[in-house]
């Protein structure tokens, strides 16, 4: 792929604000990077940012809606226009976006405003986000992806819903769990179109005669039984019924990675990463499934296997192909991006299961937190600069 802003005017401004993913990406990455270590901070008692909320809800509310957003906005900047052949948003109008989703991080974090001041900032976001998506899909009428728009319209809910609990001192998990299953939706939409898809490009240029089906008879159980399991356990997490459900949906999403050949893709850890992290999707239903029927790891590791496992599996698998895709570079992941994917899935596997071993937690906990935050920090090191400068094919 290459960057459609080289396309257009050279008169937009920085080329930092050319296309989405730069700005976008490299602040979640940095964000990330930073947010983690200052929560295991926190839950250590050695200080901290005089943040607006109480340190797990300032940690929830940072990484779903602080965190996710921004690598949602910068694959949605880049993806939006390939699929409606519109123009990106660039200059101006992108600077403003990311000035909002800054704002919202810095408001929260030093808490300057009054609190409803703080939570509109915040809440503006991804409301201009939800906007920008309707507006660009009924303009070129591509309704096939209007499933995008309703979760990220659900999404913006989310946040406005958290900052109502929190601020009137009830309890958010409500929120949370809203946003965690509009994720789960999410990676299984979007994870279930990439994946594949970038298999089968990856395989007919290697001439394979193996390739993923354009769908397969896992495509719609898979999607259905992720829909129903998500509304169930954002109402009732707890109960049996929400359990076997979720458990159905883990299994029917092993099933369908298992029909994309992803063990095919070893040599090229940049298309095997997109399997690794719908894998995690999977074994994260399957443990909160296991969870709610009292089976297994519990609720807070299952979580995190979604949260550390998938998402941070997924979304530097399409950070780093985007990346190195628009700014002209082969995609092709080397040591230094491979040391990322390395990094990243060993947080998640010590974040899981390291408190089931026994161990200190603060000091398993600072583990898991050093390698996962440190995958996005070496990403900001290694593909800033490709992000900061212009593509190599202008």
């Amino acid at each position: 792929m290459t960057d459609k802003a080289s396309e257009q005017s050279g008169a937009q401004g920085p080329v930092f604000f050319s296309y989405g993913f730069r700005p976008f990406f490299l602040g979640a990455a940095l964000f990330a990077g930073l947010a983690v270590p200052a929560w295991v901070a926190m839950f250590a008692g050695t200080g901290g940012p005089n943040v607006l909320y109480a340190p797990r809800e300032w940690h929830v509310h940072e990484m779903v809606f602080g965190f996710l957003p921004a690598v949602i906005t910068g694959f949605l900047l880049t993806a939006i226009p390939n699929w409606t052949d519109r123009p990106p948003v660039m200059g101006a109008p992108l600077i403003w976006l990311s000035l909002l989703w800054v704002g919202g991080r810095l408001v929260i974090a030093v808490s300057l405003l009054p609190p409803f001041g703080t939570a509109t900032i915040d809440a503006a976001f991804l409301i201009v986000m939800a906007g920008y998506v309707w507006r660009e899909l009924s303009t070129a009428g591509s309704w096939a992806h209007a499933p995008v728009g309703v979760v990220i319209s659900l999404y913006a809910g989310a946040n406005i819903l958290f900052h109502l609990l929190a601020l009137s001192g009830a309890e958010s998990d409500l929120a949370m769990r809203m946003a965690l299953s509009l994720l789960m939706v999410l990676l299984t939409f979007i994870g279930g179109r990439l994946t594949p898809n970038f298999t089968r490009e990856y395989l007919a240029e290697h001439r394979m005669p193996q390739r993923p089906g354009a769908s397969s008879r896992f495509d719609v159980p898979s999607l259905a039984l992720t829909g129903v399991g998500a509304v169930a356990w954002t109402i009732q997490p707890e109960t049996m019924a929400t359990g076997w459900i979720l458990l159905a949906a883990g299994l029917a999403n092993l099933g369908r990675l298992l029909h994309w050949y992803g063990w095919l893709t070893w040599r090229e850890p940049l298309v095997l990463m997109l399997h690794v992290g719908y894998g995690w999707l999977a074994i994260s239903l399957i443990v909160l499934g296991g969870a709610g029927l009292g089976v297994g790891l519990p609720t807070t590791e299952a979580l995190h296997a979604l949260t550390t496992g998938s998402v941070g599996a997924m979304t530097l698998a399409v950070m780093t192909r985007a990346s190195l895709g628009h700014t002209g570079r082969p995609r092709h992941a080397g040591p230094l991006t491979v040391c990322m994917y390395l990094l990243v899935n060993l947080g998640a596997l010590l974040r899981v299961f390291g408190p089931t071993t026994g161990l200190p937690v603060n000091l398993v906990l600072g583990a898991a937190a050093v390698c996962w935050s440190g995958a996005y920090l070496l990403f900001a090191a290694v593909y800033g600069p490709m992000l900061l400068r212009p593509s190599l094919d202008e």
